[in-house]
């Protein structure tokens, strides 16, 4: 009897350890579920609303209605702009249309993507993509090359029948960059991104005023210009390293095998 009351305590204070274990494997709701994605839109440039690259921004509109937001891309990324509209039960056929400009505010032209679509009528939803060109980290005055800075992404519908405005929609946009590396690099850099409050900024440190200018809250996670180093140092050190080589192996087999022997005179 007194072995049995042992075992019995024993297996109840094993399974007293075991129980809060076992509870705290189980899953625990998380702070990612929630990544901080902005739920709404600017109505202009000033006001855009800004967000990441890889995060779903999301936002309830009427149809008829301009929607901003803006992202930060640095040197050597090719930005591709994604926009879902999800559109009313009913309704008659639609345009929308996304554009994409830099932080002088100019128009860049899509590389490739639906960047204007029609939607027929009765639709669930139309989706728009819009893939931009490598941004470059220096370029001439004259040219529209996208630079690095601030982009902003206008959303709006084009030709809307006078029935369909201010009808209720709800608006998805996401930003993905891929990595073009070495292939995009150039020989020269900004003094400073194009983002909003940077030549404010710069005139009162100039001025060494106390004051300080609203700069804009979003840039890369390894800060800007992040991207100097590229895979054309690499291959530019193989190529240096692969000449080397050519010249050493040129020179062994023009060399031959010395001097030739000399022969004496009347022989």
């Amino acid at each position: 009897m007194r072995i049995t009351s042992v075992l019995s305590a024993a297996i109840l204070m094993l399974g007293l350890a075991v129980a809060p274990a076992v509870a705290d494997s189980s899953p625990s709701p998380s702070a990612s579920e929630d990544d901080g994605a902005p739920t709404e839109a600017g109505t202009s440039f000033r006001t855009a609303t800004e967000i990441e690259q890889g995060q779903t921004a999301t936002a309830g509109a009427s149809t008829g209605d301009y929607l901003y937001w803006s992202f930060p891309a640095d040197a050597g990324q090719r930005p591709t702009v994604k926009a879902t509209v999800k559109l009313p039960d009913t309704h008659a056929a639609e345009t929308w249309q996304v554009d994409v400009y830099d932080g002088l505010r100019r128009r860049q032209a899509c590389q490739y993507g639906a960047q204007t679509r029609t939607a027929a009528a009765d639709s669930a939803s139309v989706e728009l993509t819009c893939v931009l060109r490598t941004v470059r980290a220096w370029s001439e005055q004259w040219a529209d090359d996208p630079l690095p800075g601030t982009y902003y992404i206008r959303l709006t519908a084009v030709d809307v029948p006078t029935s369909d405005l201010g009808l209720p929609v709800d608006a998805e946009v996401r930003v993905d960059s891929e990595d073009i590396g070495g292939s995009a690099a150039v020989d020269g850099a900004l003094a400073q991104p194009l983002v909003p409050g940077v030549a404010v900024k710069s005139q009162e440190d100039e001025e060494s005023s106390s004051a300080s200018a609203v700069l804009s809250s979003i840039e890369p996670e390894d800060g800007w210009a992040s991207g100097w180093w590229s895979d054309r140092w690499v291959w530019t050190a193989i190529g240096g390293a692969l000449a080397a080589l050519a010249g050493i192996g040129g020179y062994a087999l023009s060399r031959g095998a010395g001097r030739p022997t000399r022969v004496p005179p009347g022989a």
